[in-house]
């Protein structure tokens, strides 16, 4: 690293010179304006024009994007001077939010971004005026066929942030500008439904999209429905929720692991029980080890077993290498595990037909929404889980419900389904799954118990991270990929045959279930500016609330959680047994189009 001096606002400054304008500027305490930079220029096509700035030098004055104008250009030892609040910086930025704002749809009050919309934000910066240029408006597009996205072109702004994401998240790029000139939009070829493109439903291109053009679909409705039609409503949360809850209600990241009191919450918005997703974490581990076990002593499939707790993954493979789903693990994801539980094992305890019962999941995860209609999902003849809410829904049931969720007494999730070890808790991070399942795995494999429980080798969000475990003198090795881009040089070692491991973890998303497309929004300008990458920044605060959870457990490995010894001593038998397979396994489809008519 190099250092420069500039010179913004007529002060002096030494920055490192391969910063942009903007990321010097901010590195210096100063704040420009900005809709399409996202995480450190990752995301950044100049697009916005927001960030608009005046460099002036001893031969004139001009207008640059600071998002991408780099600060080698412009040392002070030249003449060079950065000037954020000149009147000609300040008009600019303030026409090119007022040409955003009048092709923008003003339905403002029902907006899924209402109160966190980033060009509400710049347009009060600004000081921009709504009525400034009225005219025609870009043709809408509003697509709501897939179970889990929303598009309403009519509220983008073409920053283009969405399209970058999805490329670096997924390494697909569904989405890219359509048409040209005015009638340009955002969109995935010639303008289909995300039900018509090879999506995964992850949610990604939501987490990044400043104004209301991405949204999850919502299904709180259909929650209040079941409600009114007097349905034994139970929910199940999961573990990354509880690590970003508390986002909604105005507390920091990382700051507050918000469990006591989402299960209060839930407790008063009449839930009949309130089941963690931890518990079906446990029987995933319970089955996944099973399944190992029997691929590697009696070779019942081929190795690596890849893990399937992520429904965006699942999708990936689906479409894109559909002849290596003999290698994905038959285990259901654990909400799914966990609402077919309920609706037979907890069921017959209480004496309830499975169709009366409502299981409704709390997932930081969109995807998990398209995962819920599978058919192959509905082991009783009922769709195992019957609606999907994210971490943002449950915020905003919530605050409709007038709780004052911050002056809730803690209280602990319902029994029967509601203890878990701490293995359960860290598969809401990127590699939890894979350190849950040696815990296990080698108790499964040898009958003992392995001394060593925190497997640090997979923490982490490097995109691809590997262990090895020795096991009675055997060397077994593992991997993990975070997020589904960075899938694809394993699966091409699998098709190869050259994959040197015994196990793979794969997530959808970057970090993991942390990370999801349903988790509370992150603002880049609210992040402190020494940071280097926001990723890593908030992912990093949520993985350590579900650590802590972890590291607090007398329990940290699933097979000695006591609820989960009952479940298999009581009704399953063991695990593989033919209830087990019948109720937590499933299948998947070879033959899915991605561009289907």
């Amino acid at each position: 690293m190099a250092l420069i001096e500039i010179k913004i606002e007529g002060r002096n400054y030494q920055v490192d010179d391969s910063l942009t304008v903007l990321e010097a500027a901010r590195s210096c305490g100063y704040r420009i304006p900005t809709l399409c930079y996202w995480n450190h220029g990752h995301n950044s096509l100049a697009s916005c024009r927001v960030c608009l700035v005046e460099i002036k030098n001893p031969r004139g004055s001009r207008l640059f994007a600071s998002c991408v104008y780099p600060v080698k250009e412009v040392p002070a030892s030249k003449g060079f001077e950065i000037l954020i609040s000149s009147p000609m910086a300040v008009e600019a930025r303030k026409t090119a939010v007022e040409l955003l704002l009048s092709n923008h749809s003003k339905d403002c009050q029902t907006c899924a971004k209402n109160g966190k919309c980033e060009l509400l934000d710049v347009a009060n910066l600004t000081g921009a005026e709504t009525g400034k240029f009225i005219g025609e408006k870009t043709p809408t597009t509003y697509d709501e066929l897939a179970p889990g996205l929303i598009r309403d072109t009519s509220k983008c702004i073409l920053c283009g942030r969405c399209i970058e994401r999805c490329k670096e998240a997924t390494g697909i790029g569904i989405l890219g500008f359509e048409n040209r000139g005015f009638k340009t939009i955002v969109a995935p070829i010639a303008n289909r439904s995300f039900s018509k493109v090879p999506c995964l439903q992850c949610g990604q291109c939501i987490n990044v999209c400043p104004t209301g053009a991405l949204s999850e679909k919502r299904e709180i409705d259909r929650v209040d429905e079941a409600f009114k039609e007097g349905k034994y409503v139970v929910c199940q949360v999961a573990p990354a929720v509880r690590a970003a809850i508390s986002e909604e209600f105005g507390h920091k990241i990382g700051e507050e692991n918000g469990e006591g009191k989402m299960v209060a919450a839930l407790h008063r918005l009449g839930f009949k029980k309130v089941f963690d997703v931890n518990f079906g974490a446990d029987v995933t581990i319970m089955e996944e080890s099973h399944e190992l076990l029997e691929r590697i002593s009696k070779h019942t499939g081929p190795l690596p077993q890849i893990t399937s707790c992520s429904p965006g993954w699942v999708n990936y493979l689906e479409y894109f290498y559909p002849e290596l789903i003999p290698h994905l693990s038959t285990c259901k994801s654990p909400h799914e595990m966990q609402g077919a539980l309920t609706k037979s094992y907890f069921a017959e305890k209480e004496g309830l037909d499975p169709k009366d019962i409502y299981v409704v999941s709390i997932m930081p995860c969109t995807a998990k929404k398209f995962e819920k209609e599978r058919k192959e999902n509905a082991a009783l003849g009922v769709p195992d889980v019957d609606a999907v809410l994210t971490t943002r829904e449950l915020a905003l049931l919530i605050k409709r419900s007038g709780i004052l969720y911050d002056e809730l007494k803690e209280e602990t999730f319902d029994p029967l389904m509601g203890e878990s070890s701490g293995a359960g808790a860290i598969f809401g991070v990127t590699g939890g799954v894979m350190e849950a399942a040696l815990r296990t795995a080698y108790h499964t494999l040898t009958g003992k118990e392995y001394a060593k429980v925190d497997f640090t080798e997979v923490r982490g969000f490097e995109g691809i991270k590997e262990a090895e475990i020795d096991i009675e003198g055997s060397k077994v090795k593992v991997a993990v990929a975070s997020g589904a881009k960075n899938a694809k040089p394993l699966l091409e070692e699998i098709k190869a045959g050259k994959s040197p491991y015994a196990f793979i973890e794969i997530m959808g998303c970057p970090g993991g279930c942390l990370n999801g497309g349903g988790q509370p929004f992150v603002k880049p300008s609210l992040l402190p500016k020494e940071d280097k990458d926001i990723l890593d920044t908030y992912l990093s605060k949520r993985a350590n609330i579900l650590y802590s959870i972890d590291e607090r457990k007398s329990v940290r490995q699933s097979h000695n959680n006591p609820e989960i010894k009952a479940l298999y001593e009581s009704y399953l038998e063991k695990p593989g047994s033919e209830k087990a397979e019948h109720l937590l396994h499933t299948s998947y489809i070879a033959t899915r189009e991605r561009y289907p008519h």
